[in-house]
């Protein structure tokens, strides 16, 4: 009697490094506009998702960092919007009175 399994044994697949982000929530707050010295404009807001653990469902707010959006889509994003965001997670240094601090964010590719 053979011993072997008819389930394919589990083969190591090369890695491959992917920094992909979909959200899909609610913006909490009216986006902030922040002029850059290069001259673009930094849009920043947050999105309220769900976060499914084990337990009960509990929502978190994702910040998002958007460099010189399409004004078309950004007069659609409001405070209560429903949104599709889908970019990267970014985690950035900035130094304030002289410490030095970080944000991790999303900056979006697209958002719907």
């Amino acid at each position: 009697m053979s011993t072997a399994s008819s389930t394919p044994s589990p083969t190591a697949a090369p890695c491959v490094a992917t920094n992909l982000v979909v959200l899909c929530g609610t913006v909490t707050h009216e986006p902030v506009h922040r002029d850059l010295p290069s001259g673009g404009v930094v849009v920043q807001f947050d999105v309220r998702t769900a976060l499914d653990a084990a337990g009960p469902t509990r929502a978190v707010t994702v910040p998002v960092a958007w460099t010189d959006p399409p004004a078309a889509t950004l007069r659609s994003i409001t405070a209560g919007t429903d949104v599709v965001v889908t970019g990267a997670v970014v985690r950035r240094f900035f130094r304030v009175g002289g410490a030095t601090q970080s944000r991790t964010e999303v900056v979006p590719d697209a958002v719907v």
